[in-house]
């Protein structure tokens, strides 16, 4: 099955997505708040999973902080942009809901952290949810962080919770933004940070 990030775009979506973070940066937009965050929360030269990464403008932040940083993403021309906008990071390309690095690179250790920005949760195949969880838990260290936002109504808040706890996760703080407004229920996105227990 198809993530939706293919199934529900039409084909040039992905081109102006790239193009359109092009030109917020531009503008002088801040497109690093996510970065920042994730920062906050691990020690300096942490190695982080950036997983759906787009165009790597949180991976290029995280990386620009001094951070090793292994960015995934699922889409061709996103990966491509990534290399040419948000250099330094090592980019690959490949399905979040089959990931596992550390089979797939025995050398490689497992991660200090893990982020998901972008409504990334909501664009993976329909009821790979919890399988696409799981798979980004096994990469990281006991007692890593993993921070991910999204609108809830791509993902159900109900169906993230029962999903992320049978993943293994528990969840450590939840917010309306990246830059920690307070969770309220009437709030339409919400930032979650989980931990994998130590």
């Amino acid at each position: 099955m198809e993530p939706r990030w293919f199934t529900e775009t039409d084909d040039e979506h992905s081109q102006w997505y790239a193009e359109h973070f092009r030109q917020l940066a531009i503008d002088g937009e801040d497109l690093e708040g996510e970065a920042r965050l994730l920062d906050a929360l691990v020690p300096p030269a942490s190695t982080i999973l950036d997983a759906g990464c787009g165009q790597g403008r949180t991976a290029g932040a995280l990386f620009r902080r001094g951070h090793r940083v292994f960015a995934l993403d699922i889409d061709p021309v996103l990966i491509e942009a990534a290399n040419d906008d948000n250099p330094g990071p090592t980019y690959i390309r490949t399905d979040l809901a089959t990931l596992d690095l550390l089979r797939d690179f025995p050398a490689m250790k497992p991660f200090d952290a893990a982020v998901s920005a972008g409504n990334v949760l909501g664009f993976v195949a329909p009821g790979t949810e919890q399988q696409v969880l799981s798979n980004i838990w096994r990469q990281l260290a006991p007692d890593a962080p993993y921070v991910t936002g999204f609108h809830i109504d791509r993902y159900a808040l109900a169906d993230f919770d029962r999903d992320l706890e049978l993943a293994g996760f528990v969840l450590e703080s939840r917010f309306a933004t990246w830059d920690l407004r307070p969770w309220t229920a009437d709030e339409e996105f919400a930032v979650s940070i989980l931990r994998k227990p130590a």
